[in-house]
C-alpha cells in the first residue's frame, strides 16, 4: 500500500474549460484561500496521525490532505452527508480543482470519508487549527486581542433514554461483550453512550453541549470541546481561555454571559 498518485497537470478539459473557469467566482474564492494556507505543514500534522498508506501492503490510499481538504469543503458548504459529499466533487468544478483532481479523476467513496473522520482523532485538529492560525498570525493578523465564549446544545441523533438505562449502557460497554452485535461481531453502530439530559427553556433535551470560544475581529474558532449536555457552562471557561491562545500574543480580553458569571 502506499498513496494514490494525484496529478494536477492541466488537461484538454482544462483548457477548453479555461473561459468558464475565469469566470467561476466560487473557483475564485477557493483557490484564495487553497493559497492563503501553506498546506505542507497541516499535512505533516496529518501524516504524523494517520496511518493509512504507510504500508507497502494492500491498495493505495487516498492522501490524508486530500481527504481533509474533502471535509473542509463539506463543512463550508454545509453539505450534509457523505454520500452527497461525493456526489459533490464529481459534479463541481471548483471542488474538483481545490482538491487537485483532474475533471477524470473520480470523487473518493462516501464511506473512504466516514472512515477518515473517525481515525482523525481531536487531538490532530487541535493541532492542525494551531497551525493554521500560527500561520495567520505571521501574517500580520491579531488573533488574541479578545476572545468570546460560549456553549451551544447539541440534540443526540439517538432515541433518547432514561439515565438508569443510559448508565447501565456504559457499564456494559466497558465489557468485551458490550462491543459485539447478537451474532458475536463487532459493532458496526452503537447508539450514542456520550449524551445525557439537561433543559433547554424548561424544555428536557437529550444531547451534548459544545462549549467554544472564537475571535472577536475575525470570527476565527480558537478551542472547542463537547461534553454531556448537563455540564455546566463554567466548567469549561478555563478550558476555552488557556486553550484559546495559539501563538505568543497574551489574550487582552475574554467576553462571556452572565451565566458565566
Amino acid at each position: 500500500m502506499g498513496y494514490k498518485k494525484i496529478d494536477p497537470s492541466p488537461t484538454f478539459a482544462d483548457f477548453i474549460l479555461k473561459d468558464s473557469m475565469d469566470k467561476n467566482r466560487c473557483l475564485t474564492r477557493l483557490v484564495d484561500i487553497a493559497d492563503s494556507i501553506e498546506w505542507v505543514s497541516i499535512e505533516s500534522i496529518l501524516m504524523g496521525h494517520y496511518q493509512i498508506g504507510s504500508s507497502k501492503q494492500g491498495a493505495d490510499a487516498y492522501p490524508p490532505l486530500l481527504l481533509f481538504k474533502c471535509l473542509l469543503l463539506q463543512k463550508w458548504f454545509h453539505i450534509d452527508s457523505d454520500p452527497e459529499l461525493e456526489s459533490q466533487i464529481n459534479d463541481r468544478i471548483s471542488f474538483k480543482k481545490f482538491l487537485g483532481l483532474s475533471f477524470s479523476d473520480p470523487s473518493p467513496d462516501h464511506s473512504t470519508f466516514s472512515r477518515f473522520r473517525k481515525r482523525l482523532s481531536k487531538n490532530a485538529m487541535d493541532q492542525i487549527n494551531s497551525a493554521i492560525l500560527r500561520q495567520f498570525e505571521k501574517k500580520g493578523l491579531n488573533i488574541n486581542e479578545g476572545l468570546a465564549i460560549d456553549a451551544r446544545l447539541v440534540k443526540s441523533a439517538s432515541r433518547p433514554i432514561s439515565n438508569d438505562k443510559l448508565n447501565e449502557l456504559r457499564e456494559k460497554q466497558q465489557t468485551p461483550e458490550g462491543n459485539l452485535d447478537k451474532k458475536g461481531n463487532p459493532k458496526k453502530f452503537s447508539r450514542d453512550l456520550e449524551s445525557d439530559w439537561t433543559a433547554m427553556k424548561d424544555d428536557p433535551l437529550y444531547g451534548l453541549k459544545e462549549h467554544a470560544s472564537v475571535d472577536v475581529n475575525h470570527g476565527f474558532i480558537l478551542a472547542t470541546t463537547m461534553t454531556p449536555a448537563s455540564v455546566n457552562d463554567t466548567t469549561y471557561l478555563p478550558y476555552c481561555t488557556s486553550f484559546s491562545r495559539h501563538t505568543n500574543q497574551s489574550i487582552e480580553n475574554v467576553f462571556a454571559d452572565k451565566g458565566y458569571a
